[in-house]
């Protein structure tokens, strides 16, 4: 018996949903649903081409109380730039819980991945940064980089913004684009320790494979958040400031000891002591204490997880719904 399914493009996606404290809280209950509710997660199927510098992740979760569950597709092709073609691409779809049968096909090219990414930076921000986080560094020059600044300053009192990237061109050029587009003080800069030290809050969101920072630049008062380690063979920070950190926070430790900075920091032996280590959900729950003053130095590992990707389809549907947009079609 045929049945109605939505097909989505990225351009109604984008016409419908957008970075801001909706999709912020969105993303903050699916952490806590992981925490407090029977969610179901496996693990993330990543699929490495080397011969063609790329890279497939496939994420999923079914989240107790949602009418749906989303299986995403993200492939990473790192020569497309050079054949005028994004580096990150991908979709999202949605099933029925209750069924099992299709609901709609996201055609979002990545950019609900970015959105709910972004979205997760915020979470770890506005749990785990000081409350009187002013200046925020940011290391690296892509999409990220501009989207974390956008969610970190709607949930602190962000004023300035120091930018770092190994080419200083696309840093000043990032610069330049987020003081137009947000209003704050953007600069770019060249000393990644520097950075740090003036920052309450530092995010992180490079390819990296060899460490950005050590703890010789951690300081009372810093939180961190790393999200550009997703695979086996990526590292933005140093072990030694996991080791150093008051409070160590992954999005999900058993995905982290696989493909986030926890895993070099475990591997090397560094981190030997994990009672300071805990999941976002718990801290948001109120299971786990985050910050508790003002110069603790917090951390949180982000690789990205289904449920947020379940999350933000199941909201981005509801607003496609609404808005009548997107097309329907029998199958």
């Amino acid at each position: 018996m045929p049945h109605e399914i939505k097909l989505v493009t990225e351009a109604d996606l984008r016409k419908a949903i957008d970075l801001d404290l909706e999709v912020i809280d969105c993303i903050e209950t699916a952490f806590a649903k992981l925490a407090t509710e029977k969610v179901v997660m496996p693990p993330v199927l990543s699929m490495a081409l080397p011969d063609e510098n790329a890279e497939v992740d496939v994420k999923t979760a079914y989240v107790p109380g949602l009418d749906g569950f989303a299986i995403k597709v993200s492939p990473g092709f790192f020569n497309n730039p050079a054949l005028g073609l994004p580096s990150l691409n991908g979709l999202m779809v949605l099933f029925s819980a209750k069924t099992g049968l299709v609901q709609a096909v996201l055609l979002d090219n990545g950019y609900l991945t970015d959105i709910r990414t972004a979205a997760a930076g915020a979470v770890a921000a506005r749990h785990l940064a000081p409350e009187s986080t002013r200046v925020m560094g940011v290391l690296g020059t892509g999409v990220q980089a501009r989207l974390q600044t956008i969610a970190a300053s709607k949930v602190r009192p962000i004023e300035k913004v120091l930018v770092w990237g190994r080419d200083s061109v696309k840093a000043s050029r990032l610069a330049e684009e987020m003081k137009t587009e947000t209003g704050l003080d953007v600069q770019p800069v060249t000393d990644r320790n520097e950075l740090v030290a003036e920052s309450q809050l530092v995010v992180t969101t490079t390819p990296a494979r060899d460490a950005l920072l050590d703890a010789g630049c951690l300081h009372p008062g810093l939180h961190i958040t790393a999200m550009g380690s997703d695979q086996e063979d990526k590292n933005e920070l140093a072990p030694d400031i996991l080791a150093r950190a008051d409070v160590l926070v992954c999005d999900r430790i058993s995905q982290c000891e696989k493909l986030g900075e926890l895993r070099t920091a475990l591997e090397t032996g560094l981190l030997s002591n994990t009672g300071n280590l805990r999941e976002l959900g718990d801290v948001i729950c109120g299971k786990a204490r985050g910050r508790t003053g003002e110069a603790d130095i917090t951390v949180c590992d982000l690789t990205g997880t289904g449920v947020q990707d379940t999350a933000i389809a199941t909201l981005s549907l509801g607003k496609i719904a609404k808005a009548g947009s997107g097309i329907t079609i029998s199958a």
